[in-house]
């Protein structure tokens, strides 16, 4: 069934289930689906170890996102099935399926290939997977939330017949958890010091305005054309991100139990949960633009997790291609393996036209050890929950109260 006609499907079961007449939020103290939303977020009693819950991989305290530097997370019944891909944190998040756009470039949608419609969705699967929250079925997860602590509140908010149906029992969880997600302050809060500098009340420091130079800059970092910087025709402010998809060629990280198996790649849009997508080749290997806010919080990056801090994620973008040798194995032969998280046909689908990957050895990366650092101070800006009164970059940083 097409995307678009199974997303009308959904909604009209919403519909006749009721929920359309739910509110999703509303002030604080009310009975709503997002406060209930979030308790469904925080409680590990809704999995087969009932130590798993959504906030296990999405951390509060680490921006919605993993709190570790491992390359994927174990769930499960006894916490040891390992998964296939890093935990991407899960604020910002667009609203829009996935689509092509005017130009034929792959845009939106959720999960990292971008296989869900919607929140509805995508909370769907984290709740059987066998590596995640392993509930056997919606019966399953009937059973769990009619003992958890919260379901007098669910009973109040659906009705007292709200259990009698196991599909309807799940459908409601994940419209409770999409409303939380939509909802959240703590999900959208547009708080980080570059949200302050938009807004004229804080200066950047010298190193994070050289950094934003570089960011914006076509010919060195290039960074804004896909993860914009500028506020929105509206107003709105921005996300960095552009939601399109893209292939960087990153290295294959061992460190990933599924990688030990040498025929296994991970195809991202093309991959064997893309259907929809199996004959797009030519999209192998690409995966979605993530937002930059918070990327200075973040232990692992990329999709397979293989750097672990924000300076070595940025020397591979620019080092990539003039330097190879730094990042890829030697086969028995003693020739360079590039790309080699990708089957050989397909490495020429990796980008590497656009700034800064259109090097070749010998050639001076588009960023040297200084530029690396200042983009860092620039990302570091781009954290959630800045205070001006602890923030040490530069005692010079506020503006005047003249100041617009």
């Amino acid at each position: 069934m097409p995307r678009r006609f199974a997303s009308c499907r959904l909604a009209f079961a919403i519909l006749a289930l009721g929920l359309a007449g739910v509110p999703a939020h509303a002030a604080d103290g009310d009975l709503t689906a997002a406060a209930l939303g979030r308790e469904i977020f925080l409680d590990p009693g809704l999995s087969a170890s009932g130590q798993m819950s959504c906030a296990t991989c999405h951390d509060p305290a680490h921006a919605h996102a993993q709190s570790n530097a491992l390359p994927v997370q174990a769930g499960g019944a006894l916490l040891d099935v390992p998964g296939f891909r890093s935990v991407p944190s899960l604020r910002y998040l667009n609203r829009a399926a996935f689509s092509f756009d005017k130009e034929g470039t792959p845009t939106a949608g959720f999960n990292r290939d971008g296989r869900a419609a919607s929140l509805l969705e995508q909370a769907a699967r984290p709740f059987v997977a066998p590596h995640e929250m392993a509930l056997a079925d919606a019966a399953a997860i009937t059973a769990k939330v009619e003992a958890a602590p919260y379901a007098d509140r669910f009973r109040a908010l659906f009705g007292e017949d709200a259990f009698d149906d196991a599909d309807g029992v799940f459908l409601r969880v994940r419209f409770a958890l999409a409303a939380f997600e939509q909802s959240a302050p703590e999900l959208h809060p547009f708080d980080a010091k570059y949200d302050a500098f938009l807004a004229g009340r804080v200066m950047l420091a010298p190193a994070e305005l050289r950094g934003l130079a570089l960011f914006n800059n076509p010919r060195k970092g290039n960074c804004n054309g896909c993860h914009a910087s500028q506020r929105g025709a509206d107003g709105s402010p921005p996300l960095f991100t552009d939601y399109t998809y893209d292939n960087l060629g990153v290295p294959r990280n061992m460190e990933i139990p599924a990688n030990a198996e040498p025929t296994y790649f991970d195809l991202g849009l093309c991959g064997p949960d893309r259907v929809d997508l199996a004959d797009r080749r030519d999209l192998c290997g690409a995966f979605k633009v993530p937002t930059l806010r918070n990327v200075a919080t973040r232990q692992v990056f990329f999709h397979n997790g293989l750097f672990k801090n924000l300076r070595d994620a940025i020397r591979f973008y620019v080092r990539r291609d003039t330097h190879p040798d730094e990042f890829y194995p030697r086969g028995e032969d003693g020739a360079l393996r590039k790309f080699d998280d990708l089957p050989a046909e397909l490495a020429r689908n990796v980008n590497a036209s656009e700034v800064p990957y259109d090097r070749r050895p010998g050639q001076a990366p588009r960023l040297d050890d200084a530029e690396i650092d200042d983009l860092v101070a620039f990302l570091v800006t781009l954290t959630d929950g800045y205070d001006a009164a602890t923030d040490t970059a530069d005692p010079a940083r506020n503006l005047p109260p003249s100041a617009p």
